[in-house]
């Protein structure tokens, strides 16, 4: 997969281009369902899929106390975009200077840079200053701008269109059953692996320790029985907790993975951490010896967890 990070243009190098169009923040079952007809609808008239997305919410430059957190970051993006057979990601920044583009000299743009056939969108989508440009709006200046619209249907569970907005809700909750069933895969958290205080280490089980960025959506502190992938490779076994480490008095929020009989280097690698389930809230301890024992019954159980997630 070919990665743009500004607007270029590709019509020489990549005929019958099929773009899906949207903000894609979680990557859900919803956006799912449109890049996989853009992905269809391209390989099925001898052409290239594209998506065209933008690496920042735009709420981040039109109302910045409003911007979401961020469900996906931008290198997990990249990853799962390439895993659903995309050949072109367009992620490029939304800034003030895009925010004044109207809706048709947006499709002017795409036809200049893309020159389309197929453009899928979903149901809700708005493009354009203000928001203006709707699918009703794809579809009517569609023989203009010499594409043809798809506009797919809104995904619906339990009756209601599965959002970002609904599985941030689910994760502040720690509902993981929704937030994997909304997601069509487990809730995943990547990031690079830093330097932590190596405690983890001299007590037996040695961690790779993971930033929480105040703008990143996460679980509810706990323990948690997770896979964890290096650099995009194998997946691994893992426990791994969200919090600050009470027993010890650190302040910052972090995401602490001991790996299953694993003990390599991996400082500065690519982590992936895919969230199974819950095994027990943060807790303080009395003693090491204390926190080593519960360690071990964590470990336990996250084996019945991994075991059970593999049938």
């Amino acid at each position: 997969m070919k990665v743009y990070n500004k607007i270029t243009d590709v019509t020489a190098k990549y005929p019958n281009i099929a773009v899906a169009l949207g903000m894609f923040d979680g990557i859900h079952i919803g956006h799912q369902s449109i890049i996989k007809e853009a992905v269809k609808l391209a390989q099925k008239n001898g052409g290239n899929s594209a998506v065209f997305t933008f690496s920042n919410h735009p709420l981040s430059i039109l109302s910045p106390g409003n911007t979401p957190l961020i469900i996906c970051d931008n290198e997990l993006k990249i990853s799962l975009m390439e895993k659903s057979g995309v050949d072109i990601l367009f992620n490029v920044p939304f800034t003030k200077e895009f925010s004044r583009v109207p809706p048709e000299k947006f499709l002017a743009v795409l036809k200049e840079n893309l020159a389309p056939k197929f453009v899928v969108t979903g149901a809700n989508f708005t493009f354009g200053r203000q928001g203006k440009g709707t699918p009703r709006m794809l579809l009517r200046l569609a023989e203009e701008f010499s594409f043809t619209p798809e506009i797919c249907s809104t995904v619906l569970v339990g009756g209601k269109a599965v959002s970002s907005t609904r599985i941030r809700e689910c994760l502040q909750k720690g509902d993981l059953t929704s937030v994997g069933e909304f997601l069509g895969r487990p809730f995943d958290f990547c990031g690079h692996v830093a330097h932590g205080d190596k405690r983890g280490r001299l007590l037996g089980f040695p961690t790779a320790n993971l930033k929480i960025e105040n703008n990143r959506a996460m679980l509810p502190n706990g323990v948690y029985a997770v896979w964890a992938t290096l650099d995009g490779k194998t997946m691994l076994n893992a426990v791994a907790n969200v919090g600050d480490n009470p027993t010890f008095g650190n302040s910052e929020r972090r995401l602490e993975v001991n790996i299953d009989n694993f003990d390599d280097d991996i400082y500065g690698k690519l982590l992936t951490v895919k969230f199974l389930a819950k095994i027990r809230d943060e807790q303080k301890f009395s003693s090491a010896d204390e926190l080593i024992s519960q360690i071990r019954r964590d470990k336990t159980k996250a084996a019945e967890i991994w075991q059970r997630s593999k049938l």
